[in-house]
């Protein structure tokens, strides 16, 4: 209906969106069911790494520190390429850069069958499939949610964010049960294949933008033309980058999101099965907990997103870092050698907050920073991927020095009090002040 009453003041605006006004479902939503469809592809070897890492130990008897460096680089990669990634989606288009890193992936993963040196792992294992990863983080999803639609853009990150943590789910008991009845090389060619799976969806259906069938962008009053190609990718991400790192909320968000990664991926992720182990509970037990956390990561992922639309992202950040940090607290008096309902219960809360400061921090990133919002939130995404790689080794660390975990979960705790704190210091963006003066000198 409100199409209509706009059709009389701009006619020439809406000429090319009449085709759509036949269709009940906004091709939009089209577009992000075939992006999440992408992410749950590219998610497989997400789920892969910590499953080959014995497998590997046992047939080429490489050191554990070996395999455990391409892993590193793999999450290196994954961080520092989606800036990059962001910016070549805009010169080069998203369907043509996400097809190429899924291949990269698919033939990065495919080439492991046939390595006998360590150095092949750190360039298959590591370079290929990080940088195709990282082609497919969440800078993929930040684009096509700032393109496609005006409206609803917390509930769209949500879903794709938790594209990812579903993809996990998904692969993770096939692969586990592949690599055990059948070899790790299977496994690898399982990845291979389901990245390619996913390669003529992405060629046939996903769409660059909504002027190009015609369409505004969901929630829209306006067609929105086209915008030229951006050339210069690569210096436009690091222009970008260098501009923000001029502005005082850069380093809030980034330093926020960084503690997020230290305290979910760095800490959780890696050494809540061997904490858990050190209090007598069965490895198999541990991590069945975690993927409670992988099941209640989709609800609260996508709830977050539906909260973003409505309600202030600082504030829904600080309540999501200040409730982690106490957590983390009561965690050492949570592990015991059974599983018993306080644990389940921390399980079900961590789960629900793993990635729900993903939307408010895209959101923030977009008031902030306007076009060059999905280029921002690259980099900060790379800050999360340096928190998680930071926690994780200084982790073992610990353990190592201490002979337990708590002091680990402490200072956690007070990392995600510091992030609830930076977070809700980031002033808001004046409106009076056009966002275009300040991003649209397309740096290019």
């Amino acid at each position: 209906m409100t199409q209509t009453s706009e059709a009389a003041p701009a006619p020439e605006d809406s000429r090319p969106t009449r085709p759509a006004a036949a269709h009940r479902i906004h091709r939009a939503w089209f577009v992000a069911a075939v992006a999440f469809v992408t992410i749950i592809g590219a998610a497989a070897f997400r789920s892969l790494p910590g499953l080959l890492i014995d497998p590997l130990h046992q047939e080429f008897h490489w050191s554990r520190g070996t395999i455990s460096a391409a892993v590193s680089i793999n999450l290196a990669l994954y961080g520092l390429t989606a800036p990059f990634a962001a910016a070549l989606m805009d010169r080069f288009g998203i369907r043509r850069v996400v097809a190429v890193a899924l291949t990269v992936i698919a033939v990065g993963s495919g080439l492991t069958v046939w390595m006998t040196a360590a150095w092949q792992l750190l360039l298959c294992w590591g370079l290929l499939v990080g940088l195709g990863s990282g082609s497919m983080a969440l800078a993929f999803a930040a684009t096509v949610t700032n393109r496609w639609f005006t409206e609803r853009k917390g509930l769209v990150t949500g879903i794709l964010t938790a594209a990812s943590a579903s993809g996990q789910l998904i692969f993770l008991p096939l692969l586990s049960w592949i690599v055990t009845e059948h070899s790790w090389r299977p496994a690898a060619v399982t990845v291979s294949l389901a990245a390619l799976a996913v390669v003529p969806f992405v060629w046939l259906l996903l769409r660059d933008h909504p002027a190009d069938v015609g369409q505004k962008p969901y929630g829209a009053t306006e067609f929105v033309p086209k915008p030229e190609p951006v050339k210069g990718a690569a210096r436009r991400a690091v222009t970008v980058l260098l501009s923000a790192v001029r502005t005082g909320p850069f380093w809030l968000l980034a330093g926020s999101f960084a503690i997020c990664g230290a305290s979910t991926n760095g800490l959780i992720q890696t050494h809540f099965v061997p904490a858990a182990h050190d209090h007598h509970m069965p490895v198999t037990a541990a991590a069945s907990l975690l993927a409670v956390i992988g099941v209640f990561d989709v609800v609260g992922t996508i709830a977050s997103g539906w909260f973003t639309d409505r309600f202030e992202p600082r504030r829904l950040l600080a309540v999501y870092y200040a409730l982690r940090g106490i957590s983390l607290l009561f965690l050492p008096m949570l592990l015991h050698a059974t599983v018993h309902p306080p644990m389940i219960l921390f399980i079900v809360f961590y789960g629900l907050d793993w990635v729900a400061t993903v939307p408010p921090t895209l959101a923030l990133c977009r008031e902030q920073y306007g076009e060059d919002s999905a280029i921002v939130f690259g980099w900060v995404l790379a800050s999360h991927q340096v928190g998680a790689a930071l926690v994780a080794y200084l982790g073992g660390v610990a353990r190592d020095h201490f002979g337990r975990y708590d002091m680990v979960w402490y200072a956690s705790g007070a990392l995600c009090a510091a992030a609830t704190l930076m977070v809700l210091v980031i002033r808001r963006r004046r409106p009076t002040a056009p966002l275009a003066v300040t991003v649209s000198p397309a740096t290019a």
